[in-house]
């Protein structure tokens, strides 16, 4: 069965197959309000659920989704990574790493009989690896084009207070779509890959 779309937190917000979404928050309590609901709706529609995170343990966000979650991880349905498994799992952030991450990932879902996968990565982890700004925005807009390929709706979550304004504006122009304030938006500043990495020749 293809989607046409998904619901997103609490507030039902509608993503679609594809799409890659930014997500600014002021405080953990706040990422939680999306990631928590994101997850677990994921996984009562049977979706592929993978969740990356860095200022929190994996064990944590188990914890809060709950007793059900045995079972989904006992079927390769819920995947909770540590960043330095996965953004920085060469000791050293790369998109080529990267990206080949969520193409095996794609063909495990598949293969594991799962028609959609639901992604969410926290990015505090690029903080502590500053040289490696520069690559987490080329990976930002190389995921523009991967994404459109996948039965996947990513999420990429961003502490709004933590990153400098300079940063802010390339994630901007790398995310199709922004969540912020309770409501998914469709981007103006947004760039085609393309001429985004032409920039950075």
């Amino acid at each position: 069965m293809v989607l046409d779309s998904i619901a997103v937190g609490p507030s039902g917000l509608q993503v679609s197959p594809g799409d890659h979404v930014c997500v600014f928050y002021p405080s953990l309590a706040d990422r939680d309000e999306i990631l928590i609901p994101y997850l677990r709706e994921g996984l009562q529609a049977n979706h592929k659920c993978i969740c990356i995170v860095d200022a929190t343990d994996p064990e944590a966000v188990l914890d809060t989704l709950g007793a059900e979650v045995a079972s989904a991880l006992v079927q390769r349905q819920l995947e909770v990574h540590r960043s330095q498994d996965t953004y920085l799992r060469d000791g050293a952030f790369s998109a080529e790493t990267m990206l080949e991450f969520w193409k095996h990932s794609s063909d495990a879902t598949r293969q594991g009989g799962f028609s959609f996968t639901r992604a969410i990565g926290e990015t505090t982890w690029a903080l502590s690896y500053m040289p490696h700004i520069e690559e987490l925005a080329r990976y930002e807009a190389r995921l523009n084009q991967f994404l459109p390929g996948y039965p996947q709706v990513t999420l990429c979550m961003y502490e709004l207070d933590r990153f400098s304004g300079a940063f802010l504006v390339d994630v901007l122009k790398t995310h199709p779509k922004i969540l912020i304030g309770g409501m998914v938006l469709d981007n103006p500043y947004y760039l085609d890959p393309d001429e985004f990495l032409a920039f950075r020749q």
